[in-house]
């Protein structure tokens, strides 16, 4: 099953303090719904462990992330790559970030990727909405974090 999502968040803090914090495995494991463990492998690629339900359907998923095309603190491109209970998944996510002003950024994301297994089966509708639910969930820890540093 194909999916594509794409948006964008407004972040108060400048463009370099959010790229720091969206490549630190420490708060992405904070941040990421799910998310059990992160580890850098190497500069710009991680490793990461999620135990997520989708729909009805709970289970874990081991994973990859390559970060490429870096542009620090404006843009990069994410590769994803996962296995689990639940299914496969492999995707990018383009990141843009810009300043807003003296005190704000803005973060956009346009993602696109492919699910199978159990995950797929649940149906586009559910993904979807499970999808939007994660994003929202990731930056409302991000802004979260921000606050208490």
């Amino acid at each position: 099953m194909k999916v594509k999502l794409s948006g964008s968040e407004t972040i108060e803090v400048m463009p370099e303090t959010l790229w720091d914090a969206i490549i630190d495995p420490r708060v992405l494991k904070k941040c990421i719904p799910g998310c059990e463990d992160v580890k850098e492998i190497s500069k710009g690629k991680y490793s990461m462990q999620l135990n997520l339900k989708v729909g009805a359907v709970g289970g874990s998923f081991e994973g990859k992330i390559n970060l490429s095309d870096l542009e620090p603190p404006n843009k990069c491109l994410l590769n994803v790559s996962g296995a689990g209970s639940l299914g496969t998944g492999s995707g990018t996510a383009r990141i843009n970030i810009f300043s807003n002003n003296t005190y704000s950024s803005n973060i956009e994301y346009d993602t696109e990727g492919e699910i199978g297994g159990l995950v797929a089966g649940v149906g586009q509708r559910i993904v979807y909405g499970v999808a939007r639910h994660l994003i929202k969930k990731f930056f409302s820890e991000i802004k979260s974090h921000f606050l208490k540093t």
